[in-house]
């Protein structure tokens, strides 16, 4: 094999572990989800929140006015 074949296998094996990883990861989300919900919480209201968290306060913002928009022009405001 030569040093490119090694740094090939090296890396779709590194990529590999990483997919791994990220199941375990999207496992364990799934388990707290599933906690929250056994204890009464809204998962799909949950993950509403955390994404919204994410967002920076300007595209929070941004967002929410369209959404007005959008429902104001459907009539359910």
């Amino acid at each position: 094999m030569s040093e490119s074949d090694d740094r090939l296998r090296l890396l779709i094996e590194r990529i590999e572990r990483l997919e791994e990883e990220k199941k375990g990861i999207a496992d364990d989300i799934r388990d707290v989800y599933a906690e929250a919900k056994a204890v009464g919480y809204d998962p799909k209201i949950m993950r509403q929140v955390v994404k919204l968290r994410a967002m920076s306060a300007d595209d929070r913002a941004e967002q929410e006015a369209i959404l007005d928009t959008y429902k104001a022009s459907l009539g359910i405001a």
